[in-house]
Parts: C-alpha cells; structure tokens; sequence
C-alpha cells in the first residue's frame, strides 16, 4: 500500500487570488497596511497564525490572533455569498477520484487551510469521500512540521516512506523530505520551481498529465 498526500491552496483549490484578497480585507478590518499580493502568495500553506506573523513580524501575538481572526470572519462572510465558488485547477478532481478508486492507493489532504474549510470544499465538488485521511491547520503543527504527513501515514498502517506529498510550496516539501516521504511540486500554484527544487522537490509537474504519470511511476515503484 502506498499513499499519495495533496495539498490543498494552490495544488488542487485554484485560491490564490481569494487568499489573497481576503488577507487584505483582514488586515483593513484593524486599519493595517494590506499586503502586497505576492507577499501573501508567498506564505500560502502555512497556518493562519503563521501567516499572518511572517507578513507582518512586527504585530504582537494577540494582534497576529486578532487579524487571523479576522480572516477567518472574512472568509465565512465570503463563502457565505450566494455566487461564491472556490474553482479547482482543471483535472484536479478527476485525478484524486482515479487515485481514491484505486486498491492499493491511500489519499489523503495536508493542508494549512481549516477543517471547516476543507468540509466546505470537498463537499462542493463531490470530493470528500475521496480523501481517505484529512490533516489540517486546526489538527497538526503548521507546515513544514511533518506532522501532517507522518499522522496520516499511521493513520494508513504504512510507513512515510510509501508516501509522496503533492503540493505547490517550499513548506510542502520540506514538510514530505522531514517526514521521509517523497515530493512531487506543481508548477502551478505559489512558489517557483527554483524554490521547491531548492527545498527538496524529488520531481517538479508541469501539468496534470505529467503529474498523473509522477504518481503513476511512483505507485508502481
């Protein structure tokens, strides 16, 4: 038995433009200087604390709870809307439900983003059966603590070394190379391919199919 581990933001959720923004509707709601776009792409993956505290190392930390507070008001309000959508990158779900069918393949999320919001996601694209073990923000230490992986991996009977971590950051490898499992990055999402290489990056997909055929040669390994 092998599993294979994604990330959520940025590896299967297209979100980084609603992280984005919110962050910044967080960050007005105490009257802070927002920051820039490309700041907050950078910390995408981390837990909300975490992020907060790495755009802004200057907040004490009841001002770095307040403003992930005030995230996490901004974001129900958000979901709460009659047109909200949180669109994933296309062939994402076919893929996870491919892998989920499979018998000798374990899939599961680890993601910074919330156990709400994971429910919240999965449910909308049919997806939540899909994922066989689920570590988040509110389970785990944030990325790129191993934690997540090395839960999941008992969680499935297997050692992290059956394992390959899917995601589009440096905290994502990083997080797979100190568990011992392997990581795949995704050229689509936060961080570039130079930096995941830096942090570990077994292997750097290009597309879907590229990253189908990764796992593929993994799971058959």
């Amino acid at each position: 038995m092998k599993a294979v581990l994604f990330d959520c933001d940025g590896t299967i959720a297209d979100s980084a433009g609603l992280i984005c923004r919110i962050m910044e509707q967080a960050f007005r709601r105490f009257d802070l200087e927002p920051p820039a776009p490309e700041a907050t792409r950078a910390i995408i993956g981390l837990s909300l604390d975490k992020a907060v505290h790495a755009l802004r190392p200057s907040l004490d930390e009841a001002s770095v709870r307040a403003v992930a507070e005030g995230y996490r008001i901004e974001y129900r309000a958000e979901r709460a809307r009659e047109d909200f959508t949180e669109a994933l990158f296309p062939g994402m779900a076919e893929l996870v439900r491919e892998l989920a069918a499979r018998d000798a393949v374990f899939v599961g999320m680890v993601t910074g983003k919330s156990r709400r919001g994971v429910a919240a996601l999965t449910a909308h694209h049919g997806l939540t059966d899909c994922f066989h073990a689920v570590r988040t923000a509110d389970d785990c230490p944030s990325k790129p603590h191993p934690a997540m992986v090395t839960e999941c991996c008992a969680e499935f009977g297997i050692p992290a070394g059956h394992a390959v971590v899917v995601g589009d950051t440096t905290f994502d490898m990083e997080m797979a190379k100190a568990a011992g499992a392997r990581a795949i990055g995704v050229d689509w999402g936060s961080h570039s391919v130079a930096l995941m290489r830096g942090a570990g990056a077994d292997e750097i997909a290009s597309d879907v199919v590229s990253l189908a055929r990764s796992l593929d040669r993994f799971l058959a390994a």
